[in-house]
Formats: structure tokens, C-alpha cells, sequence
């Protein structure tokens, strides 16, 4: 049922109201202290039931303490119990200072309750004005502040923040996603790193055996937002100014920052985590985590767990290791053969399966590696081509003969076409884990000659390369890797055929119908 005109008319003027209510007390609480006590009111509104209310309430005490904390009217120090002022020699300005040092904490505590609200507007509101008192602060310090290595910078109150950004119970990515805007001010995002870091700490050490689906990934999506500068000559935007000792500053330096988000990281990933949360980290690690680490071989713990817990997460893995085997000269022992061990009829499934083809192209380029280990592979690759789909197979034939053409000396793996016919029992061992004793080369590539009976025409094709001697330019394969059944398929349907004569008609409408399979996905014009 639509709101009635006297509803409507109700509503405008009780905006007018509060409004007008509002903003009477907040030009009079600036005005002159007698009216101090309005403030009460004010703050009352942040605990409204509309959001509205609230929106309005939260931006007029921001204007409020911005403008007091700028004159210096609000205390400053350790802050004496409320219930102390009627007793003692204080003076009335001193009096004042302490009861609105007092409104003013109930204020950032009405706030930081409503970054949980129900309304994201008001979580918004309350997030910019909590970032101005920040800014505010950090300008006039509510601490008689000597030489210290944070200055004169609010860290209290961004780690108050930090605490309701990273809920337990409620998803805070939107929230977080608006907070990366404050984050590309260099001293904010140094104080929130170490913020997140002592927050894990605190959450997660109580929970040592447990995983906190939601919490864990309030903190994946604020640290993934994280970007350290590439030079110390781009750390020049700050939200607080420092005037003496800037240099000396931690959160000036860009060596502290990447020490800041190496531990952040390594406090996170030394819990348990969801299984999902694995695959999401391993994605970006070796673009926007390892390279902006002060020392990334501390990653090696974690990388070697998700590596030793199969499937799709020691594929995503590989990133990572190849990171720090070939930048940082990690030496991995037995890594070639887990390498091995990855590859089952899974890998083709996948939708990483080119990432790990990338990978495994490049770990397997070097002419150093011994004989027996590369025909290990080319011999398990071509086993598991029996059962491959066709992308797969249109990948893996040009892989096996790039690998032989690295290493001559895996060419006695090449089925003689005169044996074709002859049987054999084959000595390779599909079960062996170890390369070194599955005598891959005492065996033959027969799988590659049974494709060449292939149902697809272009596997076919591919297979019977190997009945030629092979050249010594490889094949490019990246142009395969991202090859899918749909674009295959796609291809077959347009590609043009030799007119043959027949004896008979043949059927120019099959499955052409919009209702068929063929009309339905595929453009056949």
C-alpha cells in the first residue's frame, strides 16, 4: 500500500525537525561553552533508529570535536574519572576540557558500534568520520607524547577500528573495500598492518584449532587491499604530518613497511584456514604478496603445506615455489618429484590447468635435468593422454615433443612404426612414485601411436608428428593453453569442406534447427 500525501508530509517534517534540531545545538556548542551540555543530544542521535538520524547526527560530531580538537578544547593527558570534577581545585576551563575529552570518547565508541550497523550508509558515515578524528589526532595529540617511535599518530584508534573491520560474525568486505581509499596514505597503512596483525593474533590464538570463515576472510579481503610502494621516493603522502625527525619515523621508511606486511602475512597464514581461502591466497601470492616481502623466503612453510595437500592447491602452489627456486635460489628438496606426482587425469579438469602447464613447461626447460627424469615424465604424460579430453590432448602431444626435443636423448621413447603390430609387455610402472624406478626408459611411447587412430581429426593429426624425425624448433604451446571445448568445437562447426561427389543427397539441415544442440550454441553462418 502506497504511503499516504499526510505520511509523506509527517516524514519531510519531522527531517525538518530533527535537522534543525541538530544543527542549533551544533552551532551553539561551537559557539560558546555555556551550551556544552547540548552535546549530550547530539551523541543521543547516533543511537537512533533511523538511519537518516544517524547520518545527520554522526557528520555534526564530526564538525564538533574537528573544530574543538583544532582549538585545543579538549583535554589532553591521562583522563581523570568524570565523577573527580566536583572534587578538587580544577578551573572551569579545565573542567571543560575533561567533560568534552569525555563526550568525545563516547562519540568514537557510539561510532565504532555503528561500523557494525544494519545500513551501509551509516557504516560509511561512520568510517569517514572516525578517519577525520584520526587526522585530527594525529594534528593534536590527546597524549603528553615524549620521543616515540609512533609520534604523534592515533594508533589506538586505528586499531579500534581495525577490531570492528575484521568482524567475526558479519561480512565486512563492502566496508573494507571503501576503507582501501584511506589505506594509500602511507602512515594509515602502516598503523593498520600492524593493527591487523596483533588482531589476528589476539582472534586467532584463541582459536588455534578452529578456522573463522567469516573473520578469515574479512582479514584476506583487507590484505589483499594492501600495496606496499615499489621506492622509498614514493612515500610521500601522509594523513598526519610529522615536523621533527621525520626520517626516523617507522612508518616513513619503506623497510619497515615491507617488515610490517611480511608479518602480518606469516601471523595470518600460520593458522589453520578454509580450504577455499588456500586457493584464493595461492592465486595472488606471486604477484602481489612475495614481491612486496622484505625477506619471501619465509614463505617456504607455508607454500610447502599447500603444496603437500594435492589437487587444485598444489597447482596453485607452484607459483609461489617457482617465485623462490628461481629469484631467491630456495633449494626444494624431492621438488621434481612431487612435480611427478601432480600429474593424474585430474590436471586436464581443472580450470588451472593452464597455470600449471605454464609452470611445468618452464621447470622442465633446463638441459641439466638427468635423462631418466624427463622421460619419467614424458612417459606418464603420454599414459594419461589415453584418457585426456581433446584440449587436453592438442596441450600435451606438442608438450612430449618439446621435451624430446630438449633432450635427445629421450628419442629411444620414439614407437617404431615397424612395431607396430608386434605385442609387449611395457616395463613402465604408472604407480611408482619415484621417476628414478618407474623405468620410463626402458619402455616405448606407444600411447602417442594408438592417437594417431584418435576420433578427432586434429589429435590425429598432432599424434602422427612423431612418426617424423622432429625438428629442432619447438612448439609454441601458449596459444594452446587457454584452449577450451567450446572454442574447439566452434572451430569443427565452421570450418569449410571439400565438395565430394556422391551418389546420393546429403542432409544440408542437420541439426541446424535453432532447437537442436548445434543451432542453440553455436553460430553455424
Amino acid at each position: 500500500m502506497a504511503p499516504s500525501r499526510d505520511s509523506n508530509v509527517k516524514e519531510e517534517s519531522n527531517q525538518v525537525s530533527y535537522k534543525k534540531d541538530i544543527n542549533t545545538k551544533t552551532d551553539r556548542i561551537i559557539q560558546t561553552r555555556k551550551h556544552a551540555n547540548d552535546i549530550f543530544d547530539v551523541i543521543e542521535y547516533l543511537q537512533s533508529e533511523k538511519e537518516k538520524e544517524i547520518i545527520f547526527a554522526t557528520n555534526a560530531c564530526s564538525k564538533i570535536f574537528c573544530e574543538l580538537l583544532d582549538r585545543g578544547d579538549i583535554y589532553v593527558g591521562e583522563l581523570p574519572k568524570e565523577e573527580d570534577l566536583m572534587h578538587g581545585d580544577r578551573s572551569a576551563e579545565e573542567k571543560y576540557h575533561i567533560f568534552m575529552r569525555h563526550r568525545y570518547n563516547s562519540c568514537v565508541e557510539l561510532l565504532l558500534e555503528n561500523i557494525s550497523h544494519e545500513a551501509f550508509q551509516v557504516k560509511e558515515t561512520s568510517l569517514c568520520a572516525l578517519m577525520k578524528f584520526v587526522a585530527a589526532e594525529g594534528k593534536h595529540p590527546l597524549q603528553n607524547l615524549d620521543w616515540c617511535e609512533h609520534y604523534n599518530f592515533p594508533r589506538e584508534l586505528i586499531l579500534a577500528l581495525v577490531k570492528h573491520l575484521l568482524s567475526e560474525i558479519e561480512d565486512m568486505s563492502l566496508l573494507i573495500s571503501r576503507f582501501q581509499e584511506f589505506m594509500e596514505k602511507d602512515d594509515v597503512r602502516y598503523y593498520v598492518m600492524s593493527s591487523v596483525r596483533d588482531n589476528i593474533a589476539r582472534v586467532m590464538g584463541k582459536n588455534k584449532r578452529d578456522v573463522i570463515p567469516l573473520y578469515q576472510n574479512n582479514v584476506f579481503t583487507l590484505l589483499s587491499t594492501i600495496n606496499i610502494p615499489g621506492q622509498a621516493s614514493e612515500m610521500t603522502n601522509f594523513l598526519v604530518k610529522q615536523e621533527k625527525k621525520h626520517e626516523d619515523w617507522k612508518a616513513a621508511r619503506l623497510k619497515e613497511h615491507k617488515r610490517a606486511f611480511e608479518q602480518m602475512w606469516l601471523v595470518f597464514l600460520k593458522y589453520k584456514l578454509p580450504s577455499s581461502m588456500y586457493k584464493k591466497i595461492l592465486v595472488i601470492l606471486h604477484e602481489s604478496i612475495l614481491p612486496q616481502m622484505g625477506d619471501p623466503t619465509m614463505m617456504i612453510d607455508f607454500l610447502s603445506a599447500a603444496y603437500d595437500i594435492g589437487g587444485a592447491i598444489s597447482l596453485l602452489a607452484l607459483n609461489g615455489l617457482f617465485v623462490l627456486i628461481h629469484e631467491h635460489n630456495l633449494d626444494y628438496p624431492d621438488f621434481y618429484r612431487k612435480l611427478y606426482n601432480l600429474l593424474d587425469p585430474s590436471i586436464f579438469h581443472v580450470k588451472y590447468r593452464a597455470r600449471f602447464f605454464h609452470l611445468a613447461n618452464i621447470f622442465l626447460s633446463s638441459t641439466h635435468l638427468p635423462v631418466y627424469l624427463v622421460a619419467a615424465f614424458v612417459k606418464r604424460l603420454a599414459r594419461l593422454s589415453l584418457t585426456a579430453p581433446p584440449t587436453a590432448l592438442l596441450i600435451l602431444l606438442p608438450f612430449i615433443c618439446n621435451l624430446i626435443r630438449r633432450h635427445p636423448s629421450c628419442k629411444v621413447l620414439i614407437h617404431k612404426p615397424s612395431a607396430a603390430e608386434e605385442p609387449c609387455d611395457d616395463p613402465y610402472v604408472m604407480e611408482e612414485k619415484d621417476p628414478a624406478q618407474c623405468h620410463a626408459l626402458e619402455s616405448s611411447l606407444w600411447e602417442i601411436k594408438t592417437l594417431q587412430k584418435h576420433y578427432h581429426p586434429d589429435v590425429a593429426k598432432a599424434a602422427m608428428i612423431i612418426n617424423e624425425p622432429l625438428s629442432e624448433q619447438e612448439d609454441d604451446i601458449s596459444v594452446l593453453l587457454e584452449l577450451s571445448t567450446f572454442e574447439l568445437m566452434e572451430r569443427e562447426v565452421k570450418a569449410e569442406r571439400k565438395t565430394i561427389p556422391l551418389e546420393f543427397d546429403t542432409a544440408t539441415e542437420l541439426l541446424k534447427s535453432s532447437r537442436e544442440v548445434l543451432g542453440v550454441h553455436f553460430s553455424l553462418e
